[in-house]
């Protein structure tokens, strides 16, 4: 699955155990173009959306060989990126600014994790 729904963002809210939000990204692109056409999804969100909904990029790698994994668990891209809340992820989200460029990351990959994380102890 690589499109967001509307349910799991409704679910993401209801869940919420308030505070930041620090969203893993695990990215399989697709061979024919789709680290290329993701860049093009990072750069047509730019500084103005992040601002916008205070998210902070805190990692960005590319994947290596997995030490521990079943066959077909390498990823080409690992991200890290904070949230000052679960509201701004999904206001984002929904903006009709990122909405018009939601389609390059569809088309850039055949596989996606997205899972929401919150600190421990603070």
């Amino acid at each position: 699955m690589i499109e967001i729904d509307d349910r799991e963002l409704d679910t993401l809210l209801a869940e919420d155990p308030g505070g930041p939000v620090v969203m893993l990204n695990l990215l399989r692109f697709r061979p024919d173009g789709g680290r290329e056409s993701y860049q093009r999804y990072a750069d047509a969100l730019g500084a103005e959306i992040n601002a916008r909904y205070g998210l902070r990029v805190e990692y960005l790698g590319d994947g290596g060989r997995p030490l521990v994994a079943e066959d077909g668990q390498a990823w080409d891209m690992v991200a890290l990126v904070r949230y000052p809340n679960r509201r701004a992820f999904v206001d984002m989200i929904r903006d009709p600014d990122y909405r018009a460029a939601a389609h390059l990351r569809s088309e850039a990959l055949v596989e996606a994790v997205l899972q929401p994380t919150s600190p421990i102890g603070g």
